[in-house]
């Protein structure tokens, strides 16, 4: 049975873990003030372009999410997400948890735009009676493939400034987004068009791991206090500091999802020969398409993927996801599984 269903069904590349061998030994300071970590803050600050960014490695995703957020935000200010967004839909209401609502936007792909932005606005001035918005949450890519524009970034950052809103974007998938063949943004621009965001590592080569990036350290500059209060500064720091070193080394972030892409643009390739329809466009490694529930059943038989929505009586949307480690003999063995 070969795993479709996430990308962070392996464990690490094995640059990354070769690097956690040869310095098992050494003896570092503590808390994410060891060499490594340093070192690969200096180095995504030269990638992101902003030498004076506040960056700082935090275990998973819905932590940083978490954290990131709350620090933003006071009690009565809320979060406008896309109604898929990952912090309304996959992480257990950790934003409302802490007091501060989430405002979701109906869209098709995804993707959040300037009008879903005022038109929250306009609805919430019922001064003190209704939530203020406060803070836009994108993801790129989103969490059905999507990825955004340098166009659409910027409508945003200026349609953010205009309303007095922060713009944060989840980058779990920032690397399939940034190596997607349509792709026209860079981390220069995340950096210079956002308040803050976070490249993901765990879904990208790293055991685990994420960066979160506040563009100007003023944003909030006394985030490590709430690191440690919520019990998310690490003490053997240098295991997150050593992946992103690595992963942020000879371009091996890239690389990583650009291989995942493509072994998705392959499987996607091959849908489309065979005559079958997709409910969602992406170039990430994210492909949704639409199989009679017999093929799904079929498929199934050696090969795991989410059922993704219901089409019709007969016919289901499925999600398959390919990882940085996907590898090609997999992928062609499932091509030829697929039935024409």
């Amino acid at each position: 049975m070969y795993i479709f269903t996430n990308d962070y069904a392996e464990g690490a590349h094995p640059a990354i873990l070769q690097k956690m061998l040869d310095t098992n030994f050494e003896q570092q300071t503590g808390y994410g003030e060891d060499q490594y970590s340093i070192a690969a803050k200096k180095a995504i600050r030269k990638e992101i372009g902003n030498p004076h960014a506040s960056i700082y490695f935090i275990a998973t995703g819905t932590l940083t999410n978490q954290l990131a957020i709350s620090c933003l935000l006071k009690s009565h200010e809320a979060v406008i997400s896309a109604k898929s967004g990952h912090i309304q839909v996959h992480e257990t209401g950790a934003i409302e948890s802490l007091g501060n609502r989430i405002i979701p936007v109906e869209t098709t792909d995804g993707k959040i735009r300037p009008e879903d932005i005022i038109k929250i606005c306009h609805a919430h001035t019922l001064r003190p009676h209704v939530v203020k918005p406060r803070l836009v949450y994108i993801t790129n890519a989103t969490e059905i493939g999507s990825i955004y524009y340098k166009e659409e970034l910027i409508a945003l950052a200026a349609c953010c400034k205009e309303n007095n809103l922060l713009l944060y974007m989840d980058g779990a998938r920032m690397g399939n987004a940034l190596m997607a063949t349509d792709n026209d943004l860079t981390l220069q621009d995340m950096s210079r068009l956002t308040d803050a965001f976070y490249i993901g590592g765990t879904k990208n080569g790293a055991l685990l791991g994420e960066a979160l990036i506040f563009n100007d350290p003023e944003t909030y500059p006394e985030f490590d206090y709430l690191l440690k209060q919520k019990g998310a500064l690490q003490a053997k720091g240098r295991l997150l500091g050593i992946q992103f070193l690595e992963l942020f080394t000879d371009n091996l972030y890239y690389e990583l999802a650009d291989h995942a892409n493509k072994m998705a643009m392959k499987i996607r390739h091959a849908f489309k020969e065979k005559g079958y329809e997709f409910l969602l466009e992406s170039t990430t490694n994210q492909v949704f398409p639409i199989l009679p529930n017999r093929v799904s059943e079929t498929l199934r038989t050696n090969y795991s993927f989410l059922e993704w929505a219901k089409v019709d009586r007969d016919k289901t949307a499925v999600r398959i996801v390919t990882s940085w480690a996907t590898p090609e003999s997999i992928v062609d063995e499932f091509i030829r599984a697929i039935p024409h």
